[in-house]
């Protein structure tokens, strides 16, 4: 077990090289890196405290010794108005899953937040895919004269994404795709029979639809003390045998590991304090959430890490007569450019061949088809692009729960394997807006007496024509592949339904019209840096987590260098 310095209540010690707000798959990375630099650091994590394989109650539990069948009760899924839809939520999820009664929000237009509030933050649920964003993806806005241009480029942050991968351990196979950039891969999870299939008829069809396996923070062998992957498919559990990474499997503990890292959880940040005169972020004050006390932490670096739209709130909330409008918000940007990818469209369809053929274990990495839309040049009724994750399966005894049948033959015919089937869906690209904001209510606080948080995005044009083409391209595809049906679906979901939040705090080359510059750092307060999803310029349809962490470790090298220069 690792040995963790938390800080307690009545600690004298106050004063660190940096603090971080936030222990996610950003803040757990950050005090990885500035420890190991040489910084004490103390995180602050406004959730409980959850320990690598300690604190995972459910991950070794058996299906059927899992209170209502890990459904959770009428009753109690009153606490989780918005968490109970997340497509994880069940009795052993729910521990990772705030009470939306305990931590409301306000929805001027309807918004999906998800959110985990303990140590490890949505890490410890996080998808796992880990796609490089490429040129296309950072040269879009200026090509398109849309929103403001990126103020990196590809060359700029591929040395971070070697540093990440290196570290995280991404399984994947290197396939030569310019507009998805191959990395450091350990070994690729193998395709089953029916993806195999499915590779052949698209690629065949439509050859620059290219299906490979995704690439994801999952160990296909042992890697920086970490387990290979079991094939449970239990991840949203907590994995024992850290195969997924995770803040608490592997970042928090290496902090720790340097003597370097302290950490304090149940602590809500309610503002930075900002020292006018030297023009920098003293520290920060919170609020002891056990107690109810009040808090004040000193250090010369700043991180916030408390997700995209946490980290937004708490700037909003350390308004100053210097910046009214929100801490370091000179550029009246601060929570303007919400993205979120739009999904939940695509096709499904069923294949009755390939009945000899089946897999080992529940792996928990899907197939993945980038982006084809728009590449080089733009030839649609809609700009940018999408791409598909996608899951296949043979169906179970379970499917008898939907098919009428009795007697002998019949149980008998769901001992063996059912038929295949196969789930397209579309992630889209979502263009930056201005009216796509986050703000703070004026009137309406939670139980700490701080403003709730009040949300207003919703899709545009260009993302409902993309989405007539992203369904309609699932259907091609699967027909292509010669299946026994195909069925398209759109669950038109809400913003936010991804967990994609994205913007709020953007980079930019003006300080004028952004938040950050290209380091992460804050144009107004050099001391102050965020690295999570807030700093997005654009919304590229791959998993952005990947990307998050580069950024956040080019930051951590960039701050740390400035801090022992002097010039912080």
């Amino acid at each position: 077990m690792t040995e963790y310095n938390i800080l307690g209540k009545g600690a004298k010690q106050n004063t660190y090289d940096a603090i971080v707000v936030g222990s996610g798959i950003t803040g757990g990375l950050a005090a990885k890196e500035l420890t190991q630099a040489g910084l004490t650091v103390l995180v602050l994590e406004r959730g409980r405290m959850v320990e690598h394989i300690k604190d995972y109650p459910t991950a070794l539990t058996d299906p059927w010794d899992m209170p209502l069948r890990n459904l959770v009760g009428e009753e109690e899924k009153k606490d989780y108005e918005i968490q109970k839809n997340l497509y994880l939520f069940g009795h052993d999820t729910k521990g990772f899953l705030v009470k939306d009664s305990e931590h409301p929000y306000l929805q001027k237009k309807p918004f999906a937040w998800y959110r985990g509030y303990q140590m490890g933050g949505r890490s410890l649920l996080w998808a796992k895919h880990c796609f490089r964003y490429s040129n296309l993806d950072f040269e879009a806005n200026l090509k398109d004269g849309i929103g403001i241009d990126w103020p990196i480029r590809y060359e700029d942050i591929a040395p971070w994404y070697d540093h990440v991968e290196s570290y995280v351990g991404i399984s994947g196979n290197k396939d030569g795709i310019p507009q998805l950039p191959d990395g450091n891969f350990l070994p690729p999870f193998e395709m089953n029979a029916f993806e195999k299939h499915l590779k052949k008829r698209i690629e065949e069809a439509f050859p620059e639809r290219g299906l490979i396996i995704s690439r994801m923070a999952i160990l296909t062998r042992e890697h920086n003390g970490r387990g290979r992957c079991q094939s449970r498919n239990l991840c949203h559990r907590g994995c024992v045998f850290g195969a997924y990474y995770s803040s608490n499997s592997a970042a928090l503990p290496d902090a720790a590991k340097t003597g370097n890292l302290t950490i304090r959880p149940f602590s809500t940040v309610e503002r930075l304090l900002y020292d006018a005169g030297a023009n920098r972020i003293k520290g920060v004050n919170v609020i002891d959430t056990e107690s109810g006390e009040q808090v004040e932490f000193y250090s010369r670096l700043v991180f916030l890490n408390a997700s995209t739209l946490g980290s937004t709130q708490i700037l909003l909330q350390s308004a100053t007569r210097e910046f009214p409008d929100g801490l370091a918000n000179s550029s009246s940007v601060l929570g303007r450019y919400l993205m979120d990818h739009h999904a939940g469209i695509g096709a499904s369809g069923a294949y009755s061949g390939l009945q000899d053929s089946f897999y080992y274990g529940q792996r928990a990495a899907s197939v993945y088809i980038p982006r084809f839309r728009n590449l080089w040049k733009n030839n649609q009724e809609y700009i940018r692009g999408f791409s598909f994750e996608n899951y296949t399966s043979r169906a179970d005894w379970a499917r008898g729960f939907h098919q009428a049948g009795l007697g002998g033959d019949w149980k008998e015919g769901l001992t063996k394997p059912g038929n295949w089937s196969a789930y397209f869906e579309a992630y889209g690209e979502t263009l930056p807006e201005y009216h796509n904001h986050v703000s703070l209510s004026p009137d309406k606080k939670d139980k700490w007496g701080l403003p709730l948080l009040e949300i207003s995005m919703e899709y545009g044009e260009n993302e409902r024509k993309m989405r007539k083409d992203m369904q309609f391209t699932a259907v091609e595809m699967l027909e292509a592949s010669g299946l026994d049906w195909v069925a398209p679906f759109d669950y038109e979901p809400p913003p936010g339904s991804v967990i994609h939040e994205m913007g709020t705090a953007r980079m930019g080359q003006d300080p004028k019209t952004s938040v950050l510059n290209k380091w992460n750092q804050s144009h107004d307060i050099p001391n102050l840096f965020v690295t999570d999803g807030s700093c997005m310029v654009s919304s590229p349809p791959q998993n952005p987590s990947l990307t998050y962490m580069a950024l956040t470790a080019r930051a951590c090298d960039y701050a740390v260098k400035a801090l022992k220069r002097g010039e912080l």
